[in-house]
């Protein structure tokens, strides 16, 4: 674009002796226009900035992906589990409904002890089983809600803190 200025000038030509004569004074008023062509150095910043903002909007796109990425991969493995540990505790009520049974016998003497014994121990072990799995659960509901963007909040929090109480 064209820079345009408007100026003035006011001055004096002459000998020191003739100073403030008519004759020796000048003055001047007008317009100053002008232009900077674009040389190859300015085609190639401005593809250079282009460049860099395709650059930044592919970084861009890579991290997107990479989020929704992360996101499914912790809802499908959240599923699973959830999946996993509802039929845990199928098995675990089946165990506890056994080894009551199991004791029910074995107190009318009807099956020997090592049967009932066998049972506690199917139950003790499907107990153990499905308290892993809930563990497990509540680390992929925490690595959920951090794939989600959760947490910046308490950093934020946490950061203000401190700066409050003073």
């Amino acid at each position: 674009y064209p820079d345009i200025r408007l100026g003035a000038s006011v001055g004096a030509a002459g000998l020191l002796e003739d100073f403030g004569q008519p004759m020796t004074q000048q003055w001047s008023f007008g317009p100053l226009i002008s232009w900077t062509l674009p040389s190859s150095g300015t085609h190639a910043r401005i593809h250079a900035a282009e460049a860099g903002a395709d650059a930044a909007l592919a970084e861009f796109d890579h991290a997107v992906l990479q989020a929704l990425r992360e996101t499914q991969t912790a809802l499908d493995r959240y599923a699973q589990d959830l999946r996993r540990l509802q039929s845990l505790r199928v098995a675990q009520e089946q165990a506890a409904m056994a080894a009551e049974q199991n004791r029910r016998l074995y107190q009318g003497g009807r099956t020997p002890y090592l049967s009932s014994l066998d049972a506690d121990r199917s139950l003790a072990s499907s107990d153990a089983t499905l308290a892993a799995a809930q563990a497990q659960v509540s680390r992929d509901q925490i690595h959920l809600f951090l794939v989600l963007g959760g947490g910046w909040q308490d950093s934020a929090a946490s950061a203000a803190a401190p700066t409050a109480a003073r």
